[in-house]
């Protein structure tokens, strides 16, 4: 197993930049996932890890060694794609023993590995059946295994569940995070799907036109998001937004919404001008005394909880409450944010402002 470092990385395609000076450090045995939408540079990123892409600057390290410019015979590392690539005219043994005869090992040390790679991953009773016929998922357990079998230092799955129905992927995620778990192996996961992302992964870099926008545990990332990208693209539903013109200084603790003041964390760096305040929907309660108002515009109902849409004079705002809250459309309520969970982003660059509550959380994030 190895730690996995990622020094100043970036990578150009002519006149197109994939990836912008990428920094971070995986750890030796942890779950990390890479997040974004749709052409962030998740996967050429992965793939400059792997050595199936050679970076345009920056260095790469697996365990230690500078590998950047190595092909991807030479990081023992495995590779475990989308779609699950395997040998239609083997079977299920002959495709997970593949790498290992193809390096020379001796028959029984071959079926040895083998029989202990299919016991992990619970696929003993189709070892001798064709991969033809077996469902997606099955497809995919032996797709793992084949990579498995190598025992190499790292896993790197780009995107490795994405052609299973949801209800699949779910349950193969859960599958997937329990092998991890068993094996301790370093592992590197793209995925567009921040849900999975949570779910999964102990480290989460979250990626967008090729830059880094925050790096750090699922929890930090949620609760603390470094940029507004950030914070609407993790969350469902995503965070409000409330632009709105103002100021706050060094050490301030509120801020002024629409005349209303409004307790926010204290504040280590100040600014003036066009601002946002985001809330998370779980943290929007409602107070009949509170002093900012919104207009009840729509109400989701989710079985033990419900979303409701509210009009204001900075943008909507969705709350999630409880479903046994009675709420009517067109009803005007009291607004109250829990002033501990609330960041204040600078509205031009998109950026949080640092305050008592994310300081540590994005200094080591």
């Amino acid at each position: 197993m190895a730690q996995i470092r990622i020094q100043n990385v970036r990578k150009e395609f002519g006149a197109f930049t994939a990836v912008r000076s990428s920094t971070f450090t995986i750890e030796d045995g942890e779950f990390f996932m890479l997040l974004g939408p749709s052409g962030c540079g998740k996967t050429t990123t992965l793939r400059m890890m792997a050595g199936l892409e050679l970076p345009t600057s920056g260095e790469i390290f697996i365990d230690g060694e500078e590998v950047g410019m190595k092909p991807a015979s030479q990081r023992d590392i495995a590779f475990v794609f989308q779609m699950f690539a395997l040998y239609p005219h083997m079977n299920v043994r002959k495709n997970i023993s593949y790498p290992l005869v193809s390096q020379g090992m001796k028959r029984e040390a071959v079926s040895a590995r083998v029989a202990d790679v299919a016991r992990i991953l619970r696929i003993e009773h189709l070892l001798d059946k064709p991969v033809g016929g077996l469902s997606g998922g099955d497809r995919q357990r032996v797709a793992l295994g084949r990579a498995i079998v190598r025992r190499p230092k790292a896993f790197f799955m780009d995107e490795p569940l994405g052609a299973l129905d949801a209800e699949f992927r779910e349950h193969m995620a859960e599958e997937l995070r329990a092998l991890h778990d068993r094996m301790g192996a370093t592992t590197v996961y793209v995925t567009h799907d921040q849900l999975e992302a949570m779910q999964m992964g102990d480290k989460i870099v979250v990626m967008n036109h090729g830059v880094v926008e925050q790096f750090g545990k699922p929890q930090q990332i949620y609760d603390w998001p470094a940029t507004k990208f950030v914070a609407q693209f993790i969350g469902s539903p995503s965070m409000n937004f409330l632009d709105f013109e103002g100021m706050i200084g060094i050490g301030g603790d509120s801020v002024e919404l629409g005349g209303v003041k409004v307790h926010v964390p204290a504040a280590r760096e100040g600014r003036a001008g066009r601002l946002t305040l985001g809330v998370r929907p779980e943290h929007v309660a409602f107070r009949d005394d509170a002093p900012y108002r919104g207009r009840v515009s729509a109400v989701e109902y989710l079985g033990t909880t419900q979303i409701v849409t509210l009009s204001t004079e900075h943008g909507d705002v969705k709350a999630r409450i409880s479903s046994g809250q009675a709420v009517r459309e067109e009803e005007l309520v009291g607004l109250d944010f829990d002033a501990r969970t609330l960041s204040l982003f600078d509205a031009e660059s998109g950026k949080v402002l640092i305050s008592e509550g994310n300081e540590g959380v994005l200094a080591h994030g």
